[in-house]
Formats: structure tokens, sequence, C-alpha cells
């Protein structure tokens, strides 16, 4: 069946609501509201669809018709006029088997669950360093930039092999990356500077190896020092944004919520309670982008072959008929006790995220042993004056204002 929508586009990307700051921004979600595809106009004037719906954006994830590979001429972007930089240098996110297969597998290894969860009493370490840190002679602190960011950057330097010296240059370069307001020009400065710095730090590896990521990497012959760096950006700058967005935002959902914070202190439910809070808040708010290679029917309408399509994962997790059901409150609600096990904040099929073994783990830790350790946590500002990261690739946190 085919079926031609009459609705207006949607701008991607659209504002978020003041209102609502842990939703998806609201033209996303009345977009879901009446119809599985929704046509979408991209800042380039480029035109391309919104999935919205739970099947069909498992369909465009997973589908061998719908290409991840960003060096197809009609792949759809969210930076006007970065088409020909950002195909120069992909990372194995943004390609197709048997490529992303490849590079994916050499790192595969590294966050396997069994290798996570050896990870945790490092992890716990981290956590409660950080926090002594945070709470050492004062009772005030930004809680993005005195735990949620400093957790997960130190422990993907381990990880990585990068010093963690080196922190506010990478994650200043991943602000600039990862912004929706970069200019071209220092979009492809930043990338250039971050490559730049990886690169030396690559060849540094293959002449004084380690214990890490980057030194296996930099050991094998059938990779460039430029594949070993692309792989280094993707890792160095997914392993620490998205978890650090995800501490800081689960945490200022729950200060208000005393009575779900309780699930966070039972060990057999935190696992449960750390997934329905990547459903409910699915930090990358502009979805996934795909191109068709051929015509598919999907949603009523006809994707043809050379359309983009940006899989909505913060809508698709909201579906009513996927999450909801008799006796669970509406999907739009936090529910630490609902089963969200299906949920795609990791995204779906074989280019789902490679590190949510480890992700997973640091929230937990982070998550419970912030509660319990500081059970008297409390905004220090009104929530209406909270300053959220909007313009950015992955939603969060600019600040955290917290005392206990």
């Amino acid at each position: 069946m085919t079926s031609t929508p009459t609705a207006p586009a949607v701008p991607l990307p659209s504002p978020h609501s003041a209102s609502c700051p842990f939703g998806p921004p609201p033209a996303y979600t009345e977009a879901a509201a009446t119809a599985r595809l929704t046509r979408a106009d991209l800042p380039g004037g480029e035109s391309c669809w919104l999935a919205t719906g739970y099947a069909e954006v498992r369909t465009v994830l997973s589908d061998r018709r719908f290409s991840a590979d960003v060096r197809h001429p009609s792949f759809p972007l969210l930076v006007a006029g970065s088409r020909e930089r950002i195909a120069e240098n992909p990372s194995f996110l943004r390609l197709d088997d048997p490529e992303h297969a490849r590079l994916r597998r050499m790192v595969t290894g590294d966050f396997l669950v069994k290798r996570v969860e050896a990870m945790r009493p490092d992890i716990q370490r981290i956590v409660d360093e950080a926090l002594d840190g945070m709470t050492a002679g004062r009772t005030e602190a930004d809680l993005v930039a005195d735990f949620a960011l400093p957790v997960p950057s130190l422990v993907i330097c381990l990880l990585l092999g990068v010093p963690y010296e080196d922190r506010e240059f990478f994650q200043s370069i991943s602000r600039t990356l990862l912004s929706n307001s970069s200019t071209i020009e220092r979009l492809l400065e930043a990338q250039d500077e971050l490559l730049e710095y990886l690169e030396g730090l690559t060849a540094r590896k293959r002449e004084h190896p380690e214990d890490d990521i980057l030194s296996r990497l930099a050991a094998r012959d059938d990779l460039t020092v430029r594949e070993v760096a692309s792989t280094g950006i993707l890792l160095l700058i997914a392993g620490h944004e998205t978890t650090a967005n995800m501490i800081s935002l689960s945490t200022a959902l729950l200060l208000d919520r005393p009575e779900q914070v309780a699930r966070l202190a039972d060990p057999a439910a935190l696992p449960g309670a750390v997934e329905e809070l990547l459903r409910h808040l699915t930090i990358i708010h502009t979805g996934v982008p795909r191109v068709a290679l051929e015509d598919v029917e999907l949603g009523g309408v006809t994707v043809r072959a050379g359309e983009g399509v940006f899989a909505m994962l913060s809508t698709a997790n909201r579906d009513e008929e996927t999450f909801g059901g008799a006796g669970r409150p509406p999907v739009d609600e936090l529910d630490l006790d609902r089963d969200a096990r299906r949920h795609m904040a990791f995204g779906f099929g074989v280019h789902q995220c490679l590190g949510q073994p480890l992700a997973r783990a640091e929230l937990q830790i982070a998550l419970a042993t912030l509660f319990r350790r500081l059970p008297g946590l409390r905004l220090t500002v009104p929530r209406s004056e909270l300053a959220f990261r909007t313009d950015s690739l992955i939603y969060g946190m600019r600040s955290l204002p917290v005392t206990w």
C-alpha cells in the first residue's frame, strides 16, 4: 500500500519543549501520533523521512535495504555542506558490512559482557573517588562537571589508553562535533584537531604499546593509522558523552521521585530500573540516519531508492503498543518497574551500540552509589532554571547544581 502524507514536513532538528525537557521535541511526538512515517526537512534544504513507530524503526535499522554508509551520495546529513569531508574518513558506525564488520570485530572483545563485568570493581572505585572529591569540604556542586562527566571520561580513557589529563581537550572537541550549531568550518577544524591528536597517540602506541585498545589496534598490520584514529574518535566520544548525559539526566529526573529512587537500592531491581531510564530518556533525539538502496514499503508509504530516513529512537521507545498496556502508567511517564528490555536506546541491528554493556554497568554503579551515599541530594535552583543541551546530537544537561 502506498499513501502520500499531507501533513507539513517536520524540521530536523526541532526544538525541545521547556515544559517537558526530558521528552523528545513535541514535533516528533506529534508526528508519531499521526503517522508511522513523516516527511522532514534537513538544514541544507534536502527532504527525508522520519520513521517514528517502533516496528518501522526496527526495520530501518535491521533491513539491509537501508544503508548506513555515509559515502552514499544521498545519505541524509544534519550538517549542511559536510558530505565530502565526512565521507573521507567514516567510522565503522557509518559503514555497511563487510567493512563495518571487519572494523567492529577488532574492538568487540573489549566490550563483551564478561570483560565489562570484570571491570565492575574498577568502575566502583572510580565512582567512589569521584564522589569523595565532589563532597570533600563542601556541600554544593555541579553534578555534571564534578561527577557525571568525570566518571565515564576516566573509564573510557583507561580502556583506550588516552591520557586523562587531555580530557579538557577532547571534551571540548566532542561538544563542537556534536553541536547542531557548529559551522561547517569549525566542525571540520575540530575533526582535524582530534584526528591529528589520535594519529599522534596511535604512532606513539606503535613504538611503546601498553595494555589498552589503541595499542592493540596500532599493532595490527591490516589497519592504517587513520583507521585506528577514526575508531578512536568514535569510541572516545561515544564512550563518555552518552553515559555522562544519561547520568545527569537520570539524576535530575529522579530528584523529585523518591519512591522511584528506592528501586535503585534493590540489586535485583537495579538493572531493570536502568533499562527504563534508558527507554524513557533515549538521548539520541535526532534519530539514526539511513538511506534506502531500493524502493521499500514501510509504514504505509513507499520509501524510494535514494531517499534518506531518520530512525527516531526517542518516539519508538515511547510506542504505547510496545511499552504500555493494562495496569502500566502511560509510556510518557517514568516507571522503574516497567519491562523496558526491548527498548532501542542503543539502536538495533548490526550497528547497535558496541559499548552498551559498559554503559549499563556505569549507569547502574553510578546512580545506585550516588543516591546511597547522598540520600539528601536535591537541586539548588528551581527546575525551570536547569540548563539543557538542546543544540547537541546527544541530548543532555549543561549543568546540574545540587546540594546534599
